[in-house]
């Protein structure tokens, strides 16, 4: 499914100038129609899954419960 500059905006949550920035920049792929430029919404799912990922990895870490010291003495 192809999306509009805008579109895009919307679906990644940043501006239009952002995107045409990154279009520009080949960082995002894009069709120019002759009008204006297409994105496949395909190429963010790996983005997407990455993202999700890390969000799994970092939950887990900071879930992790604190180990005791061992220098701490008891001192009663």
């Amino acid at each position: 499914m192809y999306l509009t500059v805008k579109e895009t905006a919307e679906y990644l949550s940043i501006s239009e100038v952002d995107v045409r920035a990154l279009i520009l920049s080949k960082r995002i792929r894009a069709l120019f129609d002759g009008e204006q430029y297409l994105i496949n919404r395909e190429q963010f799912n790996t983005h997407f899954k990455q993202v999700e990922k890390y969000k799994e990895l970092i939950e887990e870490i900071l879930n992790e419960p604190i180990p005791e010291d061992i220098d701490i003495k008891d001192e009663d």
